[in-house]
């Protein structure tokens, strides 16, 4: 009887434990929770049939109040903030400043820009938008302005 009370006791401690490695260690609904779903029913199916119905009982509401109590616990321990990533990102992409192209070159649509493509300006290969509608490959384009690194081009002859 001691060895099987023993029994339910680790399954159950080994199961909450693996829930709550896959709550907050774990991304993502996997092995971890499936197996800690496992160990706390089997603590509970063998608390019913090799102990008794009440012996059951308490075993299954005792380990779902262990879950929520180290939920609980674990939520206002702060953990995961000491866990949380803190670092602000402030770096900025690199304009294109140094290319011989400026507003008002012309070039040729090495891929359709619909609206977003590849343009040939200057012997130089530039990501795109239109400005209006969609432009076909091969047809000439002239830039308007510059967002970021990206060219805004219109059709050469509107």
């Amino acid at each position: 009887m001691l060895n099987t009370i023993l029994i339910v006791c680790l399954l159950i401690l080994f199961g909450v434990a693996l829930m709550l490695a896959e709550v907050y260690l774990i991304p993502g609904f996997g092995i971890a929770g499936l197996l800690g779903m496992a160990c706390i029913g089997g603590g509970v199916a063998v608390a019913y049939l090799k102990i008794s119905v009440l012996a059951g009982h308490w075993v299954l509401v005792g380990a779902l109040l262990l879950l929520a109590l180290f939920i609980v616990l674990f939520m206002r321990g702060r953990t995961l903030d000491r866990m949380a990533l803190k670092t602000d990102i402030d770096s900025k992409v690199d304009l294109v400043s140094e290319l011989p192209v400026k507003v008002g070159d012309e070039g040729v649509a090495v891929s359709r820009l619909a609206p977003m493509g590849s343009i040939m300006v200057n012997d130089n290969k530039l990501e795109a938008r239109s400005l209006n509608g969609f432009i076909d490959e091969n047809e000439k384009v002239v830039i308007v302005r510059f967002e970021g690194n990206i060219a805004v081009v219109k059709k050469a002859n509107l």
